[in-house]
This record gives structure tokens, sequence and C-alpha cells, in this order.
């Protein structure tokens, strides 16, 4: 993974991130490599499922653990807590002008982004239209399906 954008994540994100490398490196990348001896041990290479589908995991666990410890090391741990201004790390509960609905998002970087959980990339159009706005500012959403207003309700 080499990229040359900016990869922000909180304390609680990054902390995620290491536990999986810490599962990866300590109990599944062992037993990848456990599944390839006993797969080697059943003979011909060639024509063994088990073997190539062992070789392919650990091909996958290998690219997640490379990828981990890049975003572990370059990521840009964000402070979260309260703010005057919207800014990556806040809780925003914004409200959608056009039809009164209103809905919270955190704003996080790309990695730790989870739409269910309402959490949003700081690259996101909603992020991107109300980064360093503030309380009772309006702003303009350009997305995919057009453009829309809202208004920043609160600020956590």
């Amino acid at each position: 993974m080499t990229s040359s954008q900016e990869n922000f994540i909180t304390k609680s994100g990054l902390e995620e991130l290491k536990k999986e490398l810490e599962d990866l490196t300590i109990n599944v990348r062992p037993d990848v490599i456990n599944a390839i001896k006993e797969a080697r041990a059943l003979g011909d290479l060639s024509e063994n499922a088990e073997y190539h589908a062992a070789k392919e995991k650990q091909s996958i666990v290998e690219a997640r653990i490379r990828e981990l410890e890049y975003l572990i090391e370059n990521s840009i741990v964000i402070e979260e807590g309260s703010s005057s201004e919207v800014r990556i790390g806040s809780t925003v509960e914004i409200k959608y002008i056009d039809d009164d609905e209103v809905d919270e998002y955190k704003i996080v970087g790309s990695t730790e982004a989870d739409p269910f959980e309402n959490k949003i990339s700081n690259s996101s159009p909603i992020a991107v239209a109300i980064l360093g706005k503030r309380v009772g500012d309006k702003a303009s959403v350009d997305s995919p399906n057009g453009s829309y207003e809202v208004e920043i309700i609160s600020i956590k």
C-alpha cells in the first residue's frame, strides 16, 4: 500500500489495527504455516488442493500483515473530543435542509470509515463540506447524486 494521501485514524481505530496485526502474526500466520506443512506431507504438490489453498491463504494473510504494518507506521492519530468546529474525530449532528431529517456522523480517516456505524471518511462528500464549520453553519454537499444543503446542529 503506497499512497501519498495522509491516513488519519482515531486512537481507538489504531488500537483495533494493532489487535488485528497481533492476531494475524500470533495466531493466524502459525495456523497457515501448519496447514501448509500438513498439506505438503500429503505428497504430490501439483495436484494437492489443500496445499494450494493454504498457500493462497498465506499470501492473503501476509499481504494484510504488510498493509497493517504500513497503516500503523504511517497513520496520523487524531484527537477526539469536543471542538467549536467540525474536524476529523468530531461527532457531528446535521440536519438535511430539504427534508428536515437529522443524522449523526463521526468523521474518521478512511481506514475506520464504516457507514453502518455512521462513521464517515474525512474525504466523503459530507465531511468535505462540513469540515471547519461551526454549529448553526450551513454547507452545500456535492455528491454524485447532486448537491444538497445541510446545517450543523451539534459538534461533540
